[in-house]
């Protein structure tokens, strides 16, 4: 297959708004020994996107310095002792970096092929969502069938995901969101309560749903500035599970006690600096656990806005704005 020796991604000098971004020619990657070269349809938008953009989440040195990281294509070319894959195949991946890209150059261990029936826009949903919910809610925090959890954030792409994921493998899930559409939203997804943090408190109520016992998950994504009222909203053997500090991540005065007289656990994790045999790992259990269930229709992205690629400045706009209940998707070609 002949390749271009150019494409077009998005770059920027130096860090700020969504204004800095712009579409430019550079090269081709290059395919390293395990590596898949993707020629890209379609890149998911997630908020490390916006932190790197920002200049608070840099990438790893061995990683592109170029925005995204998930995307979906062709396999258009195949590295040195690669099994598994060949050209053609049309695959989704969590990328290192680099998808904001026409080409891709993606660890092989982190690809999988489109669920049956789904299309570039829909697989392109998939990769930083579903390792990341499957990484920490299940592997990490251990949630199985007949507990329960509280997701926070429960609109986003993470939250719609997470919602999903746990009511099908059978746990109760409750969850928090910043409007009556969005508690709507997550209601329809899956979840037994959906909790306005604007006008209703958490602690109160899960206390309530749960006859005070509370509940054995909490994912969270805002850090700080829930970390005491996590804790008070866990049962007993409780896991804490943290993956983003949108509020925050330094706690000022906390009361550890809970930790001790529960026997909590407190855990949290990002996907970018995992390994690549960690990131395999989790794609070889999404792929028997979770890819099925994708193709029976039991669990599905949830997309809200797909834009092309020369508005990324729109999709990184609307990231900010919260406003979106799912996910946003670029889409190329």
């Amino acid at each position: 297959m002949s390749l271009p020796s150019t494409m077009r991604h998005v770059d920027f000098s130096a860090p700020g708004g969504p204004e800095v971004m712009r579409i430019v020619e550079g090269p081709v990657p290059s395919v390293r020994a395990g590596e898949l070269l993707v020629r890209v349809e379609a890149a998911g938008v997630n908020r490390p996107d916006v932190a790197q953009r920002q200049g608070t989440y840099p990438p790893p040195k061995d990683a592109s310095p170029i925005l995204g990281l998930e995307i979906s294509g062709e396999v258009v070319a195949l590295g040195e002792g690669v099994s598994g894959f060949k050209l053609g195949d049309k695959v989704a991946a969590l990328a290192n970096g680099g998808g904001y890209a026409e080409y891709c150059a993606v660890p092989a261990g982190q690809a999988l092929a489109w669920p049956q029936g789904y299309d570039a826009v829909k697989a392109a949903a998939l990769p930083e969502t579903f390792f990341t919910v499957w990484a920490n809610l299940f592997q990490m925090a251990g949630l199985t069938e007949g507990e329960s959890v509280l997701i926070h954030g429960g609109s986003s792409g993470i939250g719609t995901t997470a919602i999903q994921l746990a009511k099908a493998f059978g746990a109760t899930v409750y969850t928090t969101a910043g409007s009556a559409e969005k508690c709507a939203a997550c209601v329809e997804l899956g979840a037994t309560r959906a909790i306005n943090y604007k006008t209703e408190d958490f602690v109160e109520i899960i206390k309530a749903e749960t006859g005070g016992t509370g509940v054995d998950v909490v994912l969270d994504m805002i850090g700080a500035a829930y970390f005491d009222r996590n804790l008070q909203v866990l049962a007993k053997d409780g896991c804490l599970s943290i993956i983003a500090f949108l509020g925050g991540s330094t706690v000022e005065k906390a009361n550890l006690a809970p930790i001790m007289v529960k026997r909590l656990a407190v855990t949290g994790s990002t996907m970018r600096p995992r390994t690549a045999e960690e990131k395999r790992a989790i794609r070889d259990d999404l792929q028997a656990e979770v890819w099925p269930r994708l193709e029976a229709g039991e669990v599905a992205p949830v997309i809200h806005t797909v834009l092309p690629f020369d508005q990324v400045v729109e999709a990184h706009r609307l990231m900010e704005s919260s406003a979106h209940i799912g996910k946003i998707v670029l889409k190329l070609g």
